[in-house]
């Protein structure tokens, strides 16, 4: 929808309770600001929307005001899941999942899973940089064009998360190719999203069991820990290993879609200002500031943060009541001018008092967020490194946006160098 016809859809004034200023989400292109955002954030900062499931939503689009939901206790992530609640999409999970990941509570599995988080683990960071450059000689050695999302950013963002949870790096393919229908964005509930759930819980139970036939010091990664717990620790004795498995499929799904879409339009950001490529060859100390500032600037999440009212709160100039839906716009939190000056520049040495909210906010800040950051750190790295001269192969507005996925995504990023 035009700003000409939000300006007009505002001017009619409201004629129900029922009536939506615009239709969620907005534009599926991650190279380009939504024109919306602006106008949303001035007139509307909390504005009715309709999902794509037809329910109504609350959109959040100042930056003020999306950190005040993501920080408030009282807007739930894990009661978008409950039956009745009105949804930005389709859920593709299956319902009693969500019950499963509500059993896994124990002391023991929380260590667990954070020690396999920590990107300072012995040896991994030096791990992902060869693996960044061999990716790299894969792509020289067959020569330009090339895809840098098939032939780099999707097999170094499972490369990692394959690491880090203990499974055979040989495999990712497979476990990409679930991504596909786990975080498909679908009006209405299609029965093969929980058969291509419960083949990924499988693969991973099998994976756990071949940990537990190793002996403890051959083991490895986050299933590797688990298998440990298995054995030794009381308190998840009541976890079975499809509850494990469960674990191990969320973190493989949420990590490896996240970083990889990051990735890609962060290299398409720096494809389209390609001094900004020699400006981080020349100064690779400064790779965190650069990497902070494309997290704000970056475009993959393309349907809001999702979160249920438990109570009724007041948010801005709208009283939001219990049970409703709440979206936060990070695209308009992360340009708003009143937390970032001149938001609308990609500034790699921009200092701010304000945190981006990429990985949002509150108890539900990513837990993965430092392993993120060392992921595209590496990956960029080494890519202005070893080919400096890299630039997009094709014209943007040729790049084919991805529909109906819970990332803003190009099917291909074909680059030269």
């Amino acid at each position: 929808m035009s700003v000409e016809q939000l300006e007009e859809r505002e001017a009619e004034g409201p004629g129900g309770t029922g009536d939506a200023l615009l239709d969620f989400p907005l534009s599926r292109r991650g190279d380009v600001l939504p024109e919306e955002c602006a106008w949303l954030r001035e007139k509307a900062p909390v504005a009715k929307v309709r999902t794509l499931t037809g329910d109504p939503a609350w959109l959040v689009s100042s930056y003020a005001l999306a950190k005040q939901v993501l920080e408030d206790e009282r807007f739930s992530l894990k009661d978008t899941a409950n039956a009745g609640v009105p949804r930005q999409y389709a859920l593709t999970i299956p319902p009693e999942v969500v019950n499963n990941m509500g059993n896994i509570n124990s002391a023991g599995l929380r260590n667990a899973v954070m020690k396999a988080l920590n990107p300072r683990q012995g040896g991994l960071q030096d791990w992902l940089r060869a693996t960044a450059g061999e990716l790299i000689d894969g792509i020289v050695a067959e020569g330009g064009p090339a895809d840098l999302r098939a032939g780099f950013a999707d097999p170094f963002s499972a490369a990692l998360h394959c690491q880090v949870l203990g499974v055979p790096f040989d495999d990712w393919r497979r476990l990409m190719s679930g991504l596909d229908v786990a975080f498909m964005t679908a009006r209405e509930p299609f029965p093969d999203s929980a058969l291509n759930w419960y083949k990924d819980v499988g693969y991973f139970a099998d994976q756990l069991n071949a940990q537990l036939a190793l002996p403890a010091e051959e083991r490895t990664g986050l299933l590797g820990r688990f298998a440990g717990l298995k054995e030794a620790d009381p308190d998840s004795a009541h976890l079975t290993d499809e509850m494990f498995a469960t674990v191990a499929v969320s973190l493989f799904g949420a990590g490896a879609v996240s970083t990889s879409a990051f990735l890609v339009l962060a290299v398409l950001a720096l494809l389209q200002k390609p001094e900004l490529i020699g400006y981080l060859r020349e100064h690779p100390e400064r790779m965190g500031r650069a990497v902070d500032e494309l997290l704000r600037w970056n475009l993959s999440v393309g349907d809001g943060l999702p979160r249920i009212a438990l109570a009724d709160v007041q948010v801005g100039d709208v009283l939001v009541k219990e049970g409703e839906l709440v979206l936060v716009l990070l695209e308009g939190a992360n340009y708003d001018p009143e937390a970032f000056e001149n938001p609308d520049e990609l500034d790699l040495e921009r200092e701010s008092p304000n945190a981006n909210l990429a990985f949002g906010a509150g108890r539900h800040f990513c837990p993965a967020s430092a392993l993120g950051r060392a992921h595209a750190e590496i990956a960029l790295e080494v890519l202005v490194e070893r080919l400096p001269e890299l630039r997009l192969a094709v014209p943007a507005e040729n790049l084919v946006w991805r529909t109906g996925f819970i990332k803003r995504l190009p099917e291909r990023l074909p680059v030269a160098w």
